[in-house]
């Protein structure tokens, strides 16, 4: 009796470690990582690509919060989000003066894109991206805005400045959403709008909502991803978070970036730029 005892015991406490173990996660499960990101990584299915290779790479469970860039800068101040893979340098540089941020790394770019009716009331095709907006006002031609603080938005906000416009009247509308439905609506209402490269070649509506400026330098689109601290929530993980920063710049990560959308639409969806000097980017000719 006293050795069927210990057998049992004994099989009992192993039973008891697997579960205890199982529920750890194991050693190869990390936890769960928070990635706040702008809707054009979402919008364009790049996210698809990276997120579910960095997870089985790492051991990381990644919760994606897509926001535009804005919210999601917020969101990392505040302690919300333990990395950041996001498009406004302007912004990015002030969280970063914050004192709350760890490494900030340059990994890919693309460009923006000014779309809009085949009919181009406004006949802008061609111009300079401000000189296209001070058009587009002036013809009181439908104009969709994301009016979303995203980095879209805010690079939208200083064309308008450029063009010396301040943009008002029934021919401006602001979506409050992100790029893909703002773009849907722009093509719903013959409007023009300002889309990023990928989310443009991603969408349905580029049949019906043409390029009509591109390659202005104005139109650079530059994502970094952006590591938060302790120094922002004590809840940060840093861990995770230079998990995911070493991740989307390394050569697997890059060459994901620079093989996404090519098959598909016969050209770079996003150009990978681990390692470069930022002033050598440029927006597609």
């Amino acid at each position: 009796m006293p050795a069927r005892v210990g057998r049992a015991a004994a099989a009992l406490l192993v039973i008891a470690l697997v579960a205890l173990a199982g529920a750890c996660g194991g050693d190869d499960e990390k936890g769960e990582l928070i990635l706040a990101t702008t809707t054009s990584t979402q919008d364009s299915g790049l996210l698809d690509e990276l997120v579910p290779a960095f997870e089985a790479d790492s051991g990381y469970t990644v919760k994606t919060v897509a926001v535009g860039t804005g919210q999601a800068l917020e969101l990392g101040e505040k302690g919300e989000a333990d990395v950041l893979l996001v498009h406004a340098p302007t912004s990015e540089d002030e969280l970063v003066a914050t004192g709350t941020t760890g490494r900030r790394l340059l990994v890919m770019h693309n460009d923006f894109l000014l779309v809009g009716p085949a009919a181009d009331p406004a006949g802008v095709q061609g111009q300079a991206a401000a000189a296209a907006l001070a058009a587009i006002a002036e013809a009181g031609a439908p104009f969709v805005s994301r009016g979303d603080d995203s980095g879209t938005h805010k690079l939208e906000l200083a064309l308008w400045t450029q063009a010396g416009v301040e943009p008002d009247g029934g021919w401006y509308e602001e979506s409050g959403q992100g790029m893909g439905a703002t773009l849907q609506i722009a093509d719903q209402k013959a409007a023009y709008t300002l889309v990023d490269r990928a989310t443009y070649l991603a969408s349905e509506s580029r049949a019906s909502s043409p390029i009509l400026v591109e390659g202005d330098a104005s139109l650079l689109n530059v994502y970094h991803v952006i590591e938060m601290t302790t120094r922002a929530g004590d809840r940060v993980n840093e861990d995770g978070a230079r998990a995911f920063a070493d991740f989307v710049v390394s050569a697997e990560a890059q060459a994901l970036i620079g093989a996404f959308g090519v098959e598909e639409f016969g050209q770079q969806l996003f150009v990978p730029d681990a390692g470069k000097a930022e002033g050598a980017l440029a927006p597609a000719a």
